[in-house]
Formats: C-alpha cells, structure tokens, sequence
C-alpha cells in the first residue's frame, strides 16, 4: 500500500492550525486579528471595574433580558488577505432566550450577538480598527469602544461590509444612548 500524498497546506492554513493548536498561560488569552496571533496578558482591575459597570446596567435597564459572557470566542468571517479571524472581545451580550453560551465549543459564530464591548488594551489601535472591522464583517450591530488613552466612550452601529456606518462619541461622564434591543441610557459618570 501506498500513502496518499497530501496537499501542502497553504499560508493561511498553517496559521489557522498553529493559532488553534497554542497553549496560553492560565489568565492570558491568544486571538487571530487580521493574520496576526495577538496574545494579551490578564486585564487590569480599572478595566475590569468598566465590564462590571457596563454589565451591571445592562442587567438592571435594558428592555430586554440579556445574557452575557467574557471572553467568549468569536469566528469572525476574513477580510482581506487574512484567515477567518479568532476574535475574543471583553464582553459578549446576547439575548438570554437564544441561548448562545450554552455549547461546550470555544469558538462561535457572531449570529445572535447584539452587543461586543471592548476596553482598549496596551495596542489601542488594534481595538479601535483591526477588531471594529471584524466586529462590522461579523454583522454585530453594535460595538461599544472604551477608549481609557482618549478617555471616551464610542457606540459604533449600523455594520456593512468591513466597517460600521454610524458612530457615537462621548468623553468619559457623559451619557451615551444604546439603542434597542437595549433601549437605555448607558453612563459613563465613574468611568473617569
């Protein structure tokens, strides 16, 4: 009997397979954004005090039941010259009735997501356009930015293709609108 001979695998292919196959450190997390693996360290308190806030109103005021989860995985659909990418945002919100977050796999689909929620980290560039144009790709409807360097809060909406039409911008202690399925003021008072 012969062996089969198998066909190289291409560039993207040997990157998806690598990027699938790494073991982080317990804490830190390994992402594929734009063909590039990104491995972050764990967050800081600050931006895990902004998650709680954001979480804690959602629960509280949204017109809608929402369920969410950290650091849930997202395949993101490829632009460019890149894999599909392997996106993980701080916050995920979805609608609790769909039931999004009950599978056992680590990576899934962006349909049914309403909201992601990004704290900018120690590459802020890469939160506010390499992640807002996968987000857009995936079809979230929204992205919500927390921009610690510029001290502003940002609402992106409305995705088509690879980037977001609208956008809300407030410095941090002012107010921004969520609109629905969330239908509620968010605030930013203690942001600062």
């Amino acid at each position: 009997m012969s062996a089969m001979a198998h066909e190289p695998l291409s560039q993207e292919e040997t990157l998806l397979e690598g990027f699938l196959a790494l073991e982080t450190p317990q804490g830190f997390r390994a992402e594929l954004i734009e063909g590039e693996i990104v491995v972050t360290p764990p967050p800081s308190g600050r931006h895990e005090r902004w998650l709680s806030r954001i979480a804690l109103q959602v629960a509280r005021k949204s017109e809608v039941v929402m369920d969410a989860s950290g650091n849930r995985g997202l395949e993101v659909p490829r632009g460019g010259l890149c894999p599909k990418n392997h996106v993980i945002p701080d916050v995920v919100f979805a609608r609790l009735e769909l039931d999004l977050f009950d599978d056992d796999e680590s990576w899934m689909p962006c349909d049914g997501v309403a909201m992601v929620v990004e704290v900018t980290s120690g590459q802020p560039e890469r939160d506010r356009t390499a992640k807002r144009h996968c987000y857009a790709r995936g079809g979230i409807p929204l992205y919500l930015l927390i921009d610690r360097e510029n001290e502003t809060v940002t609402l992106f909406a409305e995705p088509e293709g690879d980037d977001y039409q609208a956008d809300c911008r407030r410095p941090f202690g002012k107010p921004i609108e969520l609109p629905a399925p969330f239908s509620f003021t968010l605030e930013t008072g203690d942001f600062a």
